[in-house]
């Protein structure tokens, strides 16, 4: 009698436990981030990864912004144009002139009936470009929130693509964008917020321009070291700094001590992807006068010109002499950065 009992025992745990998987399952839906809060970039990771650092920047920009606008996760953007067209770099019949086999053209593959009825003039010059990936990704955000997303993001993806293959391909990119290598800033939507109900951050959150700030800081990678070089060749450390915010569109000074005295300060510990991590190192310095400066990329490490004989490359920043973080982004001084696409 005993042994039965054991046996009814295991067989309803078992049950039980199927029965909690399934609702897990269908209750977690894709598994990506779908709303407009998603984790951020992915930075540092080789192409083989799948992660953000092999998205061109010009096209990083444009799916944060079109992100932000239509309340659609950046990376289920980037996801789309990966697979439709590597980011405009494929060579395939469509994506830069004429249509595809299925008559889709444009580095977001919109049929001309779609195009029609959901072309966006992104770039703001008075057309509609179904080729100009300024116009094309905000139109595929805003397509994909006609049908549903994010909400009923695998409905939406459907009615890009009627196949559930693709669907499951964008959901799988989607993921790796956000889930591989160090993370700059996440994006806020234009309304609501991702922080707490009720939280009042002491100081602006980084936003989009932090985020392609890091995006012009990691294409650097491996240029050299030269003093007082600011691009495009070669950088010192506030020569990187103050050209990838000069990129994302926010002015700064030139050299790491009035970089430093710029500010705003951020406390230890607060610091964000996209702030500047100063140093009291090198002949001269000072407390208020800093003599070495990189951009913060989050987990710990920093994108840097180190100095010479060295190239511009990611480092932990942590067991060093840290003087203190400022946060550029808190600044409203900003210019016209470059806006069309990088071809």
């Amino acid at each position: 009698m005993m042994p039965l009992v054991i046996a009814v025992v295991i067989a309803v745990l078992t049950l039980m436990a199927v029965l909690i998987a399934v609702l897990g399952a269908v209750l977690s839906g894709s598994g990506i981030p779908s709303a407009a809060c998603p984790p951020p970039p992915a930075t540092g990771t080789p192409r083989a990864g799948g992660g953000a650092a092999d998205i061109p920047p010009t096209y990083l920009r444009l799916y944060l912004d079109a992100g932000t606008k239509y309340q659609i996760g950046w990376n289920v953007l980037a996801a789309v144009g990966e697979i439709e067209s590597d980011h405009g770099r494929g060579t395939a019949p469509g994506i830069r002139s004429g249509t595809n086999l299925a008559g889709a053209a444009g580095p977001m593959q919109f049929m001309p009936g779609t195009w029609a009825a959901f072309g966006v003039d992104g770039d703001h010059d008075g057309r509609k470009e179904i080729y100009n990936p300024a116009d094309a990704i905000p139109a595929a955000a805003r397509y994909l929130r006609h049908n549903g997303a994010p909400a009923r993001l695998r409905s939406a993806l459907l009615h890009y693509n009627r196949s559930s293959n693709y669907v499951d391909r964008v959901t799988r990119q989607a993921r790796a964008y956000t889930t591989t290598g160090p993370r700059p800033e996440p994006v806020a939507p234009s309304t609501g917020s991702c922080a707490a109900p009720g939280s009042v951050p002491a100081v602006p959150p980084a936003g989009p321009a932090a985020a392609r700030a890091i995006a012009y800081a990691h294409a650097q990678l491996g240029k050299p070291y030269a003093w007082g070089a600011a691009g495009p060749s070669a950088f010192d450390c506030s020569g990187l700094t103050h050209a990838a915010y000069h990129a994302a569109g926010i002015t700064i000074p030139r050299v790491s001590g009035a970089q430093w005295r710029h500010g705003p300060r951020i406390p230890h510990d607060r610091e964000q992807p996209g702030d500047l991590v100063f140093f009291n190192s090198g002949p001269g310095t000072s407390t208020n006068n800093p003599g070495h400066v990189g951009l913060v990329i989050g987990g710990g490490k920093m994108i840097a010109a180190p100095h010479t004989g060295t190239v511009v490359q990611i480092q932990s920043y942590r067991h060093r002499a840290v003087l203190g973080f400022t946060r550029p982004t808190a600044h409203q001084q900003t210019h016209n950065a470059p806006q069309g696409p990088d071809r």
